[in-house]
């Protein structure tokens, strides 16, 4: 390589190295600063150090820890302030970078609202409410303990939950902390969750189907049989039986049943005449002599 080309190689590195310097604002900047920083655009160096960076010691000259969230860099007190809660006063570290970016350019790589709980002393990391909203629900005006029973610092969800730490009269009336499922299965049941249910997990669950219909050796089948692709809130007896709506429609008619779709209401196992079958045959008699009573009245 010639001595010219060399020394022009090492003048335009000089001339990028000095425009680096004066100009930092034009060559490396990342992006536009928050509108708070706009006056200094062209000062680089009243935040960052050469070649190291934004420095937090350099915020702290104009941000005085003591003031943040009270008072202004100007010392005029914040009337709108960003959180109820002044808390950067407990902060054991002024790693301001931490927690906090200046150019957009930087900031649309970061998670926004991110926040370093563990900057704050040992006492104020217990005191969650002091910050944050307390949740309106029953479940949580009912809980005393601290968040972080539950919570970690690093997200919100998910999260553990002891049901030990209820007040014990909730502890049975699970569907006023939960909301009760809304499908064909459960609208049957009338007995509390933990029949089927744990404390510690929702699934597994544990389900009594003799309750409903009574599986003998005739049903000894698998649930997609009379659950369709294992919906498990719904089911259909004809899937095997070999009679239709339509073919027992004149039957049940003729017993006063106009609602025939649901089987298991008067079958609740395979005989045709189970027990249930002869309570509501007692029950539809009844009601027929009624009419007549009452019509003969």
């Amino acid at each position: 390589m010639s001595r010219i080309v060399k020394f022009a190689l090492f003048l335009n590195l000089a001339t990028l190295t000095i425009l680096v310097f004066v100009y930092p604002q034009f060559m490396v900047s990342p992006g536009k600063l928050i509108p708070g920083h706009e006056q200094l655009e062209s000062d680089c160096f009243a935040c960052h150090s050469p070649f190291t960076g934004a420095n937090s010691s350099r915020c702290v000259t104009c941000h005085k820890p003591a003031d943040i969230g009270i008072l202004t860099t100007a010392g005029v007190p914040i009337s709108d302030a960003l959180t109820t809660t002044p808390f950067h006063q407990k902060l054991i570290s002024e790693d301001c970078v931490a927690c906090h970016s200046d150019h957009a350019g930087v900031r649309r790589f970061r998670i926004e609202g991110r926040f370093a709980h563990s900057l704050l002393d040992a006492k104020t990391q217990q005191q969650c409410r002091d910050c944050h909203r307390s949740p309106s629900d029953q479940m949580h005006n009912n809980l005393t303990e601290n968040c972080s029973v539950c919570h970690d610092q690093n997200r919100w969800k998910p999260a553990a939950f002891d049901h030990a730490k209820l007040d014990k009269t909730l502890l049975a009336q699970c569907h006023t902390c939960h909301k009760a499922p809304a499908d064909g299965l459960h609208d049957e049941i009338s007995e509390n969750c933990g029949q089927c249910h744990s404390q510690q997990k929702w699934k597994p669950a544990t389900f009594d189907h003799e309750k409903y219909f009574r599986l003998d050796r005739d049903h000894n089948v698998s649930c997609s049989v009379c659950h369709a692709r294992n919906d498990l809130s719904r089911y259909t007896c004809y899937g095997c039986h070999e009679h239709t709506q339509e073919k027992i429609r004149r039957e049940h008619i003729k017993e006063g049943i106009r609602d025939y779709s649901n089987c298991v209401e008067c079958h609740r196992s395979a005989s045709k005449h189970d027990l249930r079958d002869q309570e509501r045959k007692k029950e539809r008699k009844k009601e027929k002599k009624d009419r007549r009573r009452r019509k003969d009245d």
